[in-house]
């Protein structure tokens, strides 16, 4: 199956959920994306978001181009029912590849698996980069679709944490995470946590994934000295980042977008100190003491979509996936 110009491909999520691919090949894929877009090779602006003034829903649009793979790409993000309880939600979301050589469509496909592949190698790369030396424990707040991954991908690039702990309100997410820890790493077991406040005084690296009714609301005070706190979802409190020694984000123009429950009373945000490309290029320090406590800012940018999705097309078009649509006929 051939690209051209008439038809194009998709990939339904079981078409992307049958492809294996490895959590450190995951990782490589995301860091290499991130050190094109340090070197200036790739393109990533600003996200555009929609969203009514009930807050009932959002929608974003971002579009990049990567550099190495030299691809162009479109993903939407489309979730309704925020209002409403976890199971009454609907999540869409799709990425549509262009081979910016040919100019030939590559694939459009669901991007939901990506997304999940992708946000936690985001903050398993933070870990790594920021993370006090010797760190040795973790917790995860919550139990959705980042929350399950999340341990998983941390052993891979921190194999030394020997104390994993999850917080979460949904006894299927706790089932789901042990599960997936129990898949990538057998021999490893999670410490279901009640007090969450307590478990992160006793975490080196928090991740915040939970969604946005959670209990959880870590506060700066709760971290001891040289914490990482990762915020993707939602679990810790303005404070963390407020008060925090230093800030990272992978894009400081997309906190100010996605992050504003995270704002002061007056809509404000203290300075960045590292956009994490820049750090893991070596250009910038993730960390600069053991005792600092670092807030990171975990927020999704394209280009790591763009290589990670290319990826999965690159492997479904070897495997004979997909569907051919005669889109422009």
């Amino acid at each position: 199956m051939t690209a051209d110009d008439r038809t194009l491909r998709i990939l339904s999520t079981s078409d992307i959920a049958g492809i294996e691919i490895s959590l450190a090949d995951v990782v490589d894929v995301v860091e290499q994306a991130y050190r094109t877009l340090a070197d200036g090779r790739s393109a990533n602006p600003r996200k555009l978001t929609v969203k009514p003034e009930d807050g009932h829903s959002v929608s974003y649009a971002m579009l990049g181009r990567d550099g190495v793979r030299e691809v162009v790409a479109i993903k939407t993000s489309y979730k309704h029912g925020l209002d409403r309880p976890r199971d009454a939600q609907h999540y869409y979301t799709t990425l549509t590849i262009y081979d910016d050589v040919t100019g030939l469509p590559v694939a459009m496909m669901d991007c939901g698996r990506i997304g999940s592949l992708r946000t936690p190698a985001v903050s398993a790369l933070l870990a790594r980069e920021c993370a006090r030396p010797g760190a040795r424990s973790a917790l995860v707040i919550g139990t959705g679709t980042q929350g399950r991954l999340a341990l998983p991908f941390l052993l891979t690039t921190l194999p030394d944490l020997d104390r994993l702990m999850v917080y979460g309100t949904h006894p299927d997410g706790l089932a789901a995470v042990r599960d997936q820890l129990h898949h990538h790493f057998p021999e490893r077991e999670v410490e279901v946590v009640d007090d969450v406040r307590a478990a992160a005084a006793d975490a080196d690296v928090v991740v915040a994934t939970a969604g946005q009714h959670t209990p959880a609301a870590v506060e700066a005070s709760d971290l001891k000295p040289g914490a990482l706190s990762i915020l993707v979802g939602h679990g810790i409190a303005p404070s963390t980042l407020h008060e925090a020694d230093r800030v990272v984000a992978t894009s400081e123009a997309q906190m100010k977008v996605t992050g504003t429950d995270m704002a002061d009373a007056d809509g404000g945000f203290p300075p960045v100190d590292a956009e994490f490309p820049e750090v893991v290029a070596g250009r910038a320090g993730g960390r600069s003491s053991a005792d600092e406590r670092i807030f990171a800012y975990n927020s999704g940018l394209v280009v790591t979509d763009i290589a990670l999705g290319h990826r999965f097309a690159q492997l479904a078009i070897e495997q004979g996936r997909g569907t051919r649509v005669s889109l422009w006929q």
